[in-house]
């Protein structure tokens, strides 16, 4: 049987994960030049920053033994904040995590997937000049991006009418003057979060890293203007709350995530049509990382279940 995964991030890899230990040999799509979606790290210049999700949690004991075999392969490891919590983090970035969960499975990068459609009994993966036909298909793409590929009158797509996603701007910085602390969060302020990435583990020596994210009242405001206008407006914030000049400042880049944190969950893991296309993602449960590879993970059950 053959089966599509369109979308490289958590859910895909989890859903990809679990096909694979089943025997099974998934084809996943990922239009981006990196896997992990907001499991991301960005390089510049020598700098390091951890720009999507900045850390992972593990209530469920599935996903909990998966980041511990992580562990074991030095993929992640357990950053010690302030408060004297501890979190999982990829090692030496966030986008280790994924690299590690791909380990084994074929994953097709910088390949735009167009559209998902039925054809004689199976469903025809189809991008720019090129198409392929599967037996399974399953669609981890934010929630808001499914109809792209469905089509608005999908039944599906009703379905997710109630599913809602904020997002979020980022800040990357860099200063040689050491952190005074290594992460904060306000929900209230202009920037929500503040994190001096490279008290992380693993991180490289060098320049204090901070990555500083925006609150989504703020980012709507300001969501579409472009990279320089964003980091004009977030970094004077940052270097008032880091009591730093701007002279201090070695680097500054800003990123732009659309749908970056779920506001309003499907409630369920998955949708699917027919036990043969399904849909999933964080949008499904919640604003973790973990609620993507429950959703993920889900997935690959039910597709494996029907076979």
């Amino acid at each position: 049987m053959r089966v599509a995964v369109i979308g490289a991030g958590m859910a895909g890899l989890a859903c990809a994960r679990r096909l694979a230990a089943a025997g099974l040999a998934p084809v996943i799509f990922d239009k981006g030049r990196g896997i992990g979606g907001r499991l991301a790290t960005r390089r510049i210049d020598g700098l390091q920053f951890d720009h999507g999700a900045q850390y992972v949690t593990a209530r469920d004991a599935g996903f909990a033994a998966v980041l511990r075999d992580l562990q074991a392969t030095a993929a992640v490891g357990l950053w010690q904040t302030d408060a004297g919590a501890a979190h999982w983090v990829g090692v030496p970035g966030m986008s280790a995590l994924a690299r590690g969960l791909a380990l084994g499975l074929e994953v097709r990068q910088q390949v735009q997937v167009t559209s998902v459609r039925k054809a004689a009994g199976q469903w025809l993966v189809a991008g720019d000049g090129w198409a392929e036909t599967f037996d399974r298909v399953t669609l981890t793409v934010p929630a808001p991006q499914v109809a792209g590929l469905l089509g608005a009158d999908h039944p599906l797509v009703a379905r997710l009418q109630g599913v809602a996603m904020a997002p979020c701007l980022t800040l990357m910085a860099a200063s040689h003057a050491p952190a005074a602390f290594h992460a904060e969060s306000d929900p209230d302020a202009a920037l929500a979060w503040i994190a001096a990435d490279s008290s992380k583990p693993g991180r490289p020596d060098g320049q204090t890293t901070w990555v500083a994210q925006a609150s989504p009242a703020f980012s709507v405001a300001h969501l579409e203007n472009d990279m320089a206008a964003i980091v004009a407006r977030m970094l004077p914030l940052l270097c008032d709350r880091l009591g730093l000049v701007r002279g201090q400042i070695s680097h500054a880049s800003a990123h732009r995530w659309r749908f970056a944190r779920v506001t309003s969950a499907l409630g369920l893991a998955f949708l699917d049509q027919d036990g043969a296309l399904f849909v999933g993602g964080d949008w499904c449960l919640g604003p973790r990382v973990e609620a993507a590879w429950i959703s993920g993970d889900a997935m690959g059950r039910a597709v494996l279940n029907g076979c």
